[in-house]
């Protein structure tokens, strides 16, 4: 596709380089779009009000505080709908901005600029949202030896991109897939007979992996030690006892703590010293970033 060789080269570059698989992004993108112009229509209410020669430009501004990401992503977008849109001035991804600060400009056919313009801010305040929900458990932990990691419980066809997000914040990727990574989790550690047999099974079908466990107390925790697991999620744990697990383990595995955790307790549960906290209301519940696009 010519439009991928050219103006989209450089975007793509430099999604690639963040960790986005390019031909990934753009299929989102193409599926985004088609649901606006499906079967090759047109953006109707442009092309009636708009003469097709009319040329425009627009500022993308944020309405409120946070961190930007998606930036890259709503780009493609402009240029997938027209290559002769220029985008430009776009602040980096994980930018912390503040209200009416310009974050992208976009100049060219005016009728493209508005028909990509609700899927470019849909992607891109998503995304925003996702990073800046993720800045404040950042925020909330600093100074503590706690990381907030965020969760598969993404949006379907969007988890690279909410992953994405989430490191634009300064927040850190658990598993990518079900593959990448092994997690044994309550229903696993029933079928399997205890967490020592179920985490004994992953260790022999899969020695290169690593391997998480979940306990519900410190009796598991303690089994799991005994038996050489290195990293150990704490489920459901009140503070006093995720303080003594940290104590238990004494620096020999690496101890997350997960479930319904709010920002509000997180200075908490990181004193405790566990050395990350996971949060799916990261991706799966945030509150979308208000973006705006206005023409000039």
């Amino acid at each position: 596709m010519s439009t991928r060789a050219g103006v989209l080269g450089p975007v793509l570059v430099e999604l690639a380089a963040a960790g986005l698989d390019p031909d990934s992004v753009l299929a989102t993108i193409d599926a985004a779009l088609e649901e606006d112009l499906p079967d090759g229509s047109v953006d109707v209410t442009s092309v009636a009000t708009i003469p097709a020669d009319a040329t425009g430009s627009g500022v993308f501004a944020a309405r409120e505080a946070g961190v930007v990401a998606g930036l890259g992503v709503a780009a493609l977008v402009f240029l997938r709908v027209d290559p002769r849109v220029d985008v430009h001035d776009r602040v980096a991804d994980g930018t912390r901005v503040a209200a009416d600060d310009v974050v992208l400009r976009v100049s060219g056919p005016t009728r493209s600029l508005l028909t990509a313009e609700r899927t470019a801010l849909n992607l891109a305040s998503h995304l925003s949202g996702v990073a800046t929900a993720t800045s404040h458990w950042v925020d909330a932990l600093a100074g503590t030896r706690a990381r907030v990691l965020d969760t598969r419980k993404t949006l379907p066809r969007l988890r690279a991109l909410q992953k994405y997000a989430v490191r634009c914040g300064g927040g850190v990727n658990h598993r990518l897939s079900l593959s990448d990574r092994a997690m044994v989790k309550d229903n696993h550690v029933v079928a399997a007979g205890g967490v020592v047999p179920a985490y004994e099974r992953v260790r022999a079908a899969y020695p290169d992996l690593r391997v998480e466990v979940e306990v519900t107390d410190l009796d598991q925790l303690r089994e799991l030690l005994g038996a050489g697991c290195t990293e150990i999620l704490l489920d459901n744990m009140d503070t006093a006892t995720m303080t003594e697990a940290v104590a238990v383990t004494a620096g020999r595995a690496t101890l997350e703590a997960s479930g319904g955790l709010t920002l509000e307790r997180a200075r908490e549960v990181a004193e405790t010293g566990v050395d990350f906290i996971s949060v799916g209301a990261l991706t799966h519940s945030v509150r979308v970033f208000d973006l705006g696009l206005d023409l000039t």
